[in-house]
């Protein structure tokens, strides 16, 4: 799959509510990473920032324009821009505990 930064992203979940990208995740919400489909060499340089497949992450914030979001992963917070966000597929999310 090629990269296209012209893609627009909606924030939708599934059916159950799971999100299915981290751009659908929403504050506060975890989820666990599946695969990054993105080109080898950019998803390289996120598994370098602790973007591995079946690790938890947790979506911690923004910018005040949406844009970038912030994650949490493995012990670090990493900001992406929701089109990169929406190259990372989860395997599943876990809402927020109360």
């Amino acid at each position: 799959m090629t990269f296209n930064k012209q893609r627009r992203v909606r924030r939708r979940h599934g059916g159950d509510g799971a999100a299915s990208t981290l751009v659908e995740l929403r504050r506060g919400e975890q989820g666990v990473l599946d695969h990054i489909d993105l080109p080898p060499e950019a998803g390289r340089r996120l598994m370098e920032l602790g973007f591995v497949p079946g690790s938890l992450i947790t979506a911690a914030g923004c910018a005040p324009g949406g844009d970038p979001r912030v994650f949490r992963v493995d012990g670090s917070e990493v900001a992406l821009r929701r089109e990169t966000a929406a190259f990372l597929k989860l395997r599943h999310s876990v809402a927020p505990p109360e």
